[in-house]
């Protein structure tokens, strides 16, 4: 399976990994998580995906520790490890970017993962007050320490980013971006392309609006995403990719990856999973091959959330 390189990093990770934010602590429902995360963390190591992408905040530091007592069971070396901190359980869980919280915060993920080292460290969130330059400037001294390997950012604005980067440290930037939330698409991939920085999508599939499972009935469901003839716009692009879909004997959210896949400025996709069902499907893209044709109808679909 091809790789892709991270930024100006060392770093090497298959494009299509996992999203761990489903695994460890508990559901809102009351779900133990930690049972069902160890399946999906074992399902897809063993099903070629290399890139576990993690926080603390998902779970408290839950979703990190599930991870380390996996990876005693596999080669550390062939995977993948992305985590994120900023939330500061000393200040009501408020974004910090102060350096000596995130070296910290590096130092409690390690233990956490039971690694010495970090192959993607963001900055989850950013605070109101730290520079930023400053706040990566520590997090470049953790990787020349070699505790870390590339530096991301993450929920940044160009602004942010761009102060972020002014000393060419940031290797990979995660952002908001799918079909329905296309505003990456201008400056900030092309800021992101000329200076070589990885990009990575969260909420690719806007909750699970664009895995077809949903129609009209569930309007409400997705206000904070669209809303009036957005959501009629929406469901009619849903339309687009499951007549692709049928046409590849695919599943809708493969076809949907798939085209984040062979989109230019998308480098990394990191999909969540419940259960070891949801990882074979999620798996299952990288069958799926899209032709210009299919991809630029797709795109059309959507052409109104540019």
């Amino acid at each position: 399976m091809s790789t892709i390189q991270i930024g100006k990093s060392a770093v090497r990770t298959t494009r299509l990994g996992l999203g761990t934010n489903k695994v460890g602590g508990t559901s809102r429902a009351g779900v133990d998580q930690e049972k069902s995360g160890r399946e999906v963390i074992r399902t897809a190591l063993d099903n070629g995906i290399q890139l576990l992408d993690t926080a603390y905040m998902y779970g408290k530091g839950r979703s990190e520790a599930v991870i380390g007592e996996v990876l005693k069971d596999y080669d550390r070396s062939k995977v993948v490890i992305a985590t994120k901190a900023a939330h500061d359980p000393q200040n009501d869980m408020q974004p910090n970017n102060d350096p000596a919280f995130l070296k910290q915060s590096v130092d409690d993920a390690l233990q956490r993962l039971q690694t010495d080292y970090i192959d993607i460290f963001y900055i989850h969130f950013p605070d109101a007050s730290t520079p930023k330059a400053e706040a990566v400037g520590a997090l470049a001294d953790l990787k020349q320490a070699g505790k870390i390997r590339a530096i991301g950012v993450s929920n940044f604005t160009m602004a942010q980013i761009k102060a972020a980067n002014v000393d060419g440290n940031v290797d990979i930037v995660e952002d908001q971006y799918s079909l329905i939330h296309r505003e990456p698409e201008g400056e900030e991939m092309a800021y992101l392309k000329a200076n070589q920085i990885s990009f990575v999508p969260y909420f690719p599939l806007a909750s699970g609006l664009l895995t077809g499972k949903y129609g009209e009935a569930d309007r409400a469901r997705f206000a904070r995403f669209v809303a009036g003839k957005q959501f009629d716009a929406a469901l009619a692009g849903v339309d687009v990719l499951r007549r692709v879909a049928a046409a590849h004997d695919a599943a809708v959210i493969q076809v949907a990856l798939a085209w984040y896949l062979q989109a230019p400025g998308v480098d990394v996709m990191i999909p969540g999973a419940r259960n070891a069902e949801q990882v074979r499907g999620i798996v299952g893209t990288r069958d799926v091959q899209l032709s210009e044709a299919e991809w630029n109808a797709i795109d059309t679909a959507f052409a109104s959330f540019k």
